[in-house]
């Protein structure tokens, strides 16, 4: 199997666990926080600061790279990792979620969805194999199945659906695919906030027999305690020898929820979003860079952070780069964000392993301003 989980150890105070992910380019230790680099980038970043800074896998985004500058130029380059130049993992979406979000531009059928480009607005059909097409021609090392992301809210007939129509297409997904030496391909459970949905979809999807499972449809607009009922419910149905993902979290509390809750892997934009509109996380909470409380402070974003933009400038210099609308501001903080969560994960990693995962939470919560 080109992918291979190998569990480490299970935490004696919650079910978080240890692990190490094996990929053609690559091992991963996990709980893993993985960036996203939408376009074949990370906003700012070259692939030697990510390194640097110990970030183990990148995600890419299949829609976007299909339509700009397209899988066939990718492919002809070589495949994403050389096109980008970036030697360690990548994980592709399927790109179903960026389709189904496009709302009215969007037609969803059987086969497929039809949609509109948000760059041009011209007409385009992907459907499971498609998705699988593109993602092969991208060679990432883990390929998402195309799924079917059900709104919250969303009443129970449409959530079950939805979910039955995930199950055909991962079916579909798994028998298009091209590259199994090379690529592995995780399916998605789905089931909205109805649990006995979450249980129909993830026997299906692991019935399928896929190399890793990721659970979908959970940060999409629900309360933090609905999403947390959900996982918590959700995640011990998952098998304990494949690794479990969970899709488009990346705050500090989310993610010390989840592995608590026995999650592996976890992706967001929000580090480097918040970072190019200038907030930060600190050990003692966010900090909005651009207010003006700042501008003669010549202390680092965070006291307790040792990453370059800790090492060498002040929260009154940033301030200013922000102000004056120079480009170095948003690589600063980008750089902070992005260093912090990865920090994070280690430490997370580092408690799971001497079974003190609950005292760390606490006492990153009580310095971070969080109330539990």
């Amino acid at each position: 199997m080109v992918i291979k989980y190998e569990l480490i150890k299970e935490a004696s105070d919650s079910n978080a666990r240890l692990g190490k992910l094996y990929t053609p380019h690559g091992v991963i230790e996990t709980p893993i926080f993985m960036p996203v680099g939408t376009q074949a980038t990370v906003k700012t970043m070259t692939p030697e600061e990510l390194k640097d800074m110990g970030a183990q896998i990148i995600l890419s985004n299949t829609y976007h790279l299909y339509l700009r500058p397209g899988h066939d130029l990718i492919d002809e380059a070589g495949g994403l990792h050389k096109f980008m130049n970036w030697d360690k993992p990548i994980l592709t979406d399927s790109g179903g979620f960026q389709v189904f979000s496009l709302g009215d531009l969007r037609n969803i059928e059987e086969k497929g969805v039809e949609f509109r480009s948000h760059i041009d607005g011209s007409k385009h059909f992907i459907s499971p194999e498609k998705s699988i097409e593109i993602q092969n021609a991208l060679e990432s090392d883990i390929a998402m199945a195309f799924d079917e992301c059900a709104p919250y809210p969303a009443d129970k007939d449409y959530v079950k659906n939805s979910l039955e129509r995930t199950t055909r297409w991962a079916k579909r997904c798994k028998d298009a695919h091209k590259k199994p030496v090379k690529q592995g391909i995780f399916g998605i459970v789905q089931g909205g906030m109805y649990k006995d949905l979450r249980e129909q979809s993830a026997k299906e999807i692991i019935d399928i027999d896929f190399p890793g499972y990721a659970v979908g449809g959970l940060s999409v607009g629900e309360p933090a305690n609905i999403m947390y009922d959900v996982l918590d419910f959700t995640t011990p149905l998952l098998p304990k020898n494949k690794p479990r993902y969970l899709m488009g979290v990346g705050s500090p509390d989310y993610l010390f929820e989840s592995v608590i809750r026995g999650i592996d892997m976890a992706d967001c934009v929000l580090p480097t979003r918040m970072a190019r509109n200038g907030t930060v996380f600190t050990s003692q909470g966010r900090v909005i860079i651009k207010n003006a409380q700042y501008a003669r402070d010549f202390g680092k974003l965070d006291p307790e952070c040792d990453c370059y933009t800790c090492r060498n400038y002040s929260r009154a210099y940033i301030r200013h780069l922000f102000k004056a609308k120079e480009i170095l501001g948003a690589r600063l903080t980008t750089i902070h964000n992005l260093y912090f969560l990865i920090k994070l994960m280690e430490n997370i990693r580092n408690a799971i392993r001497e079974d003190n995962l609950l005292q760390y939470r606490e006492e990153f919560y009580k310095k971070y301003g969080y109330i539990k």
